[in-house]
């Protein structure tokens, strides 16, 4: 199936040429190599820019320049590298069709393949029963060139024949686009054992390669299941209300604005605000937390959801090509073109690895017997009868030493194990946008967390309004929200809610609003400047704390009193009030003058009941510190720390300095994530090794900036990321070192008779492809704790 989408690039005298981008699936380009020998065909072809070859999906997307090249030429050059395209829509100038971003699913056990693998498996079984048990019956059935041709040896021939020829051809297209891989290695090997009259281990080469071939194959398609899940997840249609009458439509034709009818049991198709009705929403195909959510008008729904009861009516805020899932498959999808170090340093190994043993497959095919024809001897008796034999027996071992050339095994260990690991965090909540991402979130040492919104829930409340002066607490609060008005910082939300609350909604207008960044807010009042801001701001305004004067009512929380002053009703707030409200983790907020302060409002933010037991869990698991950054008091940021068990808590941060506490971990341990909620913290997030968003569904800027998101506000997915990561690393490790370390004992054991070519096909090729593979597909039965669900 194929996709355009139109960009402009360049050219000579100042001029555009207009490029075309064309999505192409390709099921049968499940390795690297396949991909090689695809990228090396289309590089031939004049007028391609770009080709970002997808294994691990079995896509191609392939930008190139209309003027000089068609799609009908991209599908003859991966026709000539002997792959077929699965479905082709029209010309670049035409339709695209339907983005599928993944092979559709095979029949591998049942294709044509494979039916002339099990009928070229038949043939082996039957020629073996004649070659060695049924030896009386094993009659010569022809004479060639002078030799006896038995049935048995027939058998063999059709099991070359029918299982061989795949083979065959797909070298014959890896010589043509000049590719050293496995079908090139294979191909050239079962000629030449056929050639020579080794026509058992020639079928049995064909027959085992061939179903290696299959069954890896069908553990790819395993492994591509998961992402046709996440894809699946978004219905194909929507019932719509047009013209008073509710109309069945595809995703892709609702537009912006048009309400849409969810009935009970049915999946949101879009992205959408509730304008009717009301229901509890399943989200964890978005979020992964398996409690649904209770939604109602003026809420927001995701495409994927699924409406559990009730009768929902919203209105679509975003096309089906931009909803929160479709970011997120695109991103999945995206993160797989990203190399990590890993895969590049096994890339480059295996461009050595293949041309060194190939040569000493020649070497071991050419030099003992010539060796041993010319006279040498070997010192070591006991080695005499290893080093003996025929030039025919030499010629089988350098073969046995072609077929344990291919780097397969460890060429797909990294990506397949990227792959596993994204899709499985993906279908959990979790965005990780690229494998680079997974493997650093492993080796972190530290995990910085921000405090509100992270550790905290962000829903901030006023708790407490403490009047001074002649002030009120009604004034004091009508003050504040007259100054908040204009601010977007949570602390406003709750100061302009309180005094909704209490019926001060009419409230002044305000001139020259100005934020302090880090501090407060200033602004003018009914022709007066005031501000509002931690107790920072008012101390370089000049302010004495620790000798403020309260209302003559009393009434204060304040209990140090100053001694010095001769007014009654003064008091050392700074030590009193604050320091009070601060140790039980409110955060202060002071209202003034430049000459006077009018009142103290304490604010708390409620934390996140599974806080204490996520920094429990990642402590657990080897992280080795977790420290709390926060721009808030050092009395409300300790007190915050003590109960969640944080190992280090950072106070009154400003975002640069954040960045700089960020750098200064960095300094001291090998790796450190930042979480936080990917817009404030966006400069501590970039610092950082790994920079992790909360709560990014419906948040574009999150999805954006972020390494990795977790895509609900449940700050217990945080040791489940750092779990699978781990693991991952873990995985990756276990797959590269398993894969060369077979290889390394079986090429070892060819010279000395050990490894038949049977054994290096089964355990060397087959067996790792499918270890490494079936080790990988672990990471996918990985899920978080769920007693962290909120």
């Amino acid at each position: 199936m194929t996709e355009h989408s139109d960009t402009a690039a360049h050219v000579g005298g100042g001029g555009q040429q207009r490029e075309l981008t064309a999505q192409l699936t390709v099921p049968e380009m499940d390795c690297p190599s396949c991909a090689q020998k695809v990228d090396k065909s289309l590089q031939r072809v004049d007028g391609v820019v770009d080709a970002a070859l997808q294994p691990t999906t079995g896509t191609a997307s392939i930008t190139y320049e209309p003027d000089r090249a068609s799609e009908n030429d991209l599908v003859r050059a991966i026709e000539n590298a002997g792959y077929e395209v699965a479905t082709v829509g029209d010309d670049a100038e035409g339709g695209s069709g339907e983005e599928l971003g993944i092979a559709p699913p095979s029949e591998v056990l049942t294709s044509s393949r494979a039916k002339k693998t099990w009928l070229g498996a038949a043939f082996v079984m039957l020629g073996l029963l004649f070659e060695f048990f049924l030896t009386g019956q094993n009659l010569t059935v022809a004479s060639v060139f002078g030799y006896s041709l038995h049935l048995a040896d027939g058998l063999f021939l059709g099991a070359v024949v029918a299982s061989g020829i795949p083979v065959v051809r797909s070298g014959y297209y890896s010589a043509k686009n000049l590719s050293l891989d496995i079908d090139l290695l294979m191909g050239t090997a079962i000629i030449a054992a056929t050639g020579i009259g080794y026509v058992v281990e020639a079928a049995t080469l064909a027959v085992l390669f061939s179903i290696a071939e299959l069954l890896e194959e069908y553990a790819m398609d395993r492994a591509r299941n998961s992402l046709r899940e996440l894809m699946e997840l978004s219905p194909d249609e929507a019932t719509v209300r047009r013209n008073g009458e509710e109309v069945t439509v595809p995703t892709d034709e609702v537009d912006v604005g048009e309400t849409v009818v969810v009935r009970p049991g049915e999946k949101i198709p879009l992205d959408g605000t509730v304008v009717e009705g009301g229901s509890a929403v399943d989200e964890s195909p978005i979020t992964g937390e398996s409690v649904p959510v209770d939604k109602g008008v003026s809420d927001e729904l995701y495409a994927g959801s699924i409406n559990e009861a009730g009768y929902l009516e919203f209105e679509a805020t975003s096309p089906a090509a931009e909803s929160t899932l479709s970011q997120i498959i695109e991103m999945v999808q995206g993160a797989q073109e990203k190399k990590t170090e890993k895969e590049q340093l096994v890339d480059r190994f295996a461009g050595y690895y293949t041309p060194t043993i190939v040569v000493l497959a020649i070497l071991t095919a050419v030099l003992p017997p010539l060796l041993i024809s010319g006279g040498a001897t070997v010192s070591f008796a006991s080695l005499s009868h290893t080093f003996s034999g025929s030039w025919q027996t030499w010629f089988i071992r350098g073969l046995t030493l072609l077929v344990i050339a291919c780097p397969c095994a460890f060429v797909i260990s990294t990506p397949v194990s990227v792959v596993s690991g994204i899709t499985s965090a993906a279908k959990n909540g979790v965005l990780i946008k690229g494998g680079n991402h997974l493997e650093a979130m492993g080796d972190v040492d530290v995990i910085a967390v921000d405090k509100t919104g992270t550790v905290t829930k962000g829903e901030l409340a006023v708790t407490d309004v403490v009047a001074l002066g002649d002030a009120t607490e009604e004034q004091v609060l009508r003050r504040a929200a007259a100054l908040e008005q204009r601010s977007e910082h949570p602390i406003a939300e709750a100061i302009l809610a309180q005094a909704t609350d209490e019926g001060s909604s009419d409230l002044p207008g305000i001139e020259a609003f100005e934020s302090i960044t880090g501090k407060g807010i200033r602004a003018n009042v009914d022709g007066e400047t005031y501000y509002a801001g931690k107790p920072a701001l008012f101390e370089e305004l000049g302010f004495d704390l620790s000798h403020a004067h309260l209302r003559a009512d009393g009434g204060a929380v304040a209990e140090v009193e100053h001694e010095q002053c001769e007014r009654e009703n003064c008091a050392d707030i700074e030590n009193g009030t604050i320091a009070q409200y601060e140790d039980e983790g409110k955060t202060v907020v002071l209202v003034g003058t430049d000459t006077e302060l009018v009142g103290v409002i304490a604010i708390a933010d409620e934390m996140r009941p599974a806080a204490e037991r996520a920094v429990a869990r990642l402590h657990d698991l080897g992280v080795a510190h977790v420290v709390m950054l926060t721009g808030d008091n050092e009395g409300t940021a300790r007190a915050i720390a003590e109960r969640v068990g944080v190992d280090e808590s950072q106070a009154e941060l400003l975002p640069d300095e954040k960045v700089d506490a960020v750098e200064a971990l960095q300094a001291e341990y090998n790796g450190v994530a930042m979480v936080g909620d990917g817009i404030n913290d966006a400069p501590a997030l970039a610092t950082a090794d790994v920079g992790i968003a909360m709560g990014a569904a419906g948040t574009d800027t999150a999805l954006e900036t972020a390494d990795i998101a977790l895509m609900g506000d449940n700050i217990g997915k945080l040791p489940y990321l750092y779990a699978l990561s781990h693991k991952a690393n873990g995985v990756i490790r276990q797959n590269i070192w398993s894969s060369l370390g077979v290889k390394a004992l079986l090429a070892l054991g060819v010279p000395l008779g050990l490894v038949s070519v049977a054994l290096a096909v089964v355990v060397g090729d087959m067996g790792m492809s499918l270890g490494v593979t079936g080790n990988a597909m672990r990471l996918s039965r990985m899920e978080p704790d769920r007693f962290f669900d909120t």
